[in-house]
């Protein structure tokens, strides 16, 4: 069974919103076409595609297969995982929508007062 943590890095993968982490993971499928092809094909799938589950079991194998890719990969989700999209050092805010969006958003850091549509 596939580690519920593999499942995570490749949702995030699909999305390609881990800049480092997705180069990672592309540096290291480089050499099989196979495992490359799974990258390539979870691209803007949705949670719990097929697509995702075929990028989780690569990243299972080449886990499996090389305790280095584990370590590194694991340390990159880690630092991912702590500062989170859309968070930014300093107290500064990134914000990003994305996707199919209809009606008002507000992307803001700190707001004094009332937000009318």
């Amino acid at each position: 069974m596939i580690e519920p943590i593999l499942i995570a890095i490749a949702n995030s993968l699909a999305g390609k919103a881990t800049g480092a982490l997705y180069d990672l993971v592309r540096t290291k499928f480089a050499a099989s076409r196979h495992d490359t092809a799974a990258l390539e094909a979870a691209a803007g799938a949705d949670e719990g595609d097929q697509q995702i589950s075929r990028l989780a079991e690569a990243l299972d194998r080449a886990e499996t297969d090389d305790a280095e890719f584990k370590s590194r990969l694991r340390t990159q989700w880690a630092q991912i995982s702590i500062s989170g999209p859309g968070r930014s050092g300093d107290g500064a805010v990134a914000n990003d929508i994305s996707g199919t969006v209809s009606g008002n958003a507000v992307q803001a850091r700190d707001i004094q007062g009332d937000i009318r549509f």
